[in-house]
Order: structure tokens, then C-alpha cells, then sequence
């Protein structure tokens, strides 16, 4: 990740590389289980913020077929 800013290879966002980056090299190998949690819990928000995008974009689909 360039910067290690969390914007991804191409800066398009967490999720978007190989998996080869310094936040777990592909794996879930963390020095502690606070880290693992940290790391789930970013995992988590960056989830919820695509499902909130999905839905949006659903809306949208809908409103330009009325």
C-alpha cells in the first residue's frame, strides 16, 4: 500500500491489493489478539460502509425506473 495511507494499490480503498501489503502479508498473523481485533473491527466498518454504497446504488436503479 503506497503511503501506507490505506487507499490501496490503485487508491481505490482497503481490500482492493493482493493481500501482500504490511497489515498481515495475506494472513491473520498478528502480534496479539488486541491488534487482530483492531484489524477486524476496521475490517467490519470498511464493510458496512460497501454494503451502505450497494444500497445506495439499489436506490438509485430504483428511482430512475419511476
Amino acid at each position: 500500500m503506497p503511503r501506507f495511507d490505506r487507499t490501496g494499490p490503485w487508491g481505490f480503498g482497503p481490500r482492493t491489493g493482493r493481500g501482500l501489503g504490511p497489515c498481515g502479508y495475506g494472513g491473520r498473523r498478528f502480534a496479539s489478539a488486541k491488534n487482530e481485533r483492531i484489524v477486524l473491527e476496521d475490517e467490519i466498518k470498511a464493510l458496512e460502509e460497501e454494503i451502505a454504497m450497494l444500497r445506495e446504488e439499489i436506490k438509485a436503479l430504483e428511482d430512475q425506473k419511476k
